[in-house]
């Protein structure tokens, strides 16, 4: 039962996530137009610091306390439907307080690089199914 109850607040959080992603998205291409992803970039940044702030206030050493189904509400499902960049910002800045600078700039490194194949790849598939 806890597993049900972890996935539907989860599923909710990621949810309401994801609404107010297209809303901040949409807000965006209002305000600046749609010839460069202002929005996306607005959203990772937004997803980063809600993330990175909500850690840590509510992590083991942070002034207030929220049991884990509160931080997964947030961190797992409202930030992972507005942005996985958040979590991998999170991830990268963890990684740099452990003092593992290169396992940080690796995640760095190969998220972004990989990430960019993969779209590429991805791109080019679909091109060719489009044929």
């Amino acid at each position: 039962m806890n597993l049900l109850v972890a996935y539907l607040v989860i599923g909710i959080g990621s949810a309401l996530g994801g609404l107010a992603r297209y809303g901040t998205g949409a807000l965006a291409v209002a305000l600046w137009g749609a010839v460069f992803p202002w929005g996306t970039i607005l959203i990772n940044i937004l997803g980063s610091l809600v993330i990175g702030g909500f850690a840590t206030l509510t992590g083991p050493d942070g002034r207030i306390y929220i049991g884990s189904l509160g931080r997964q509400f947030v961190m797992i499902g409202l930030c992972g439907g507005y942005t996985t960049f958040s979590s991998f910002s999170l991830e990268s800045l963890q990684l740099l307080q452990q003092g593992r600078p290169l396992a940080a700039g690796a995640n760095i490194a190969l998220s972004l690089v990989l990430c960019l194949l993969a779209v590429w790849i991805g791109h080019v598939l679909a091109q060719r199914a489009n044929k």
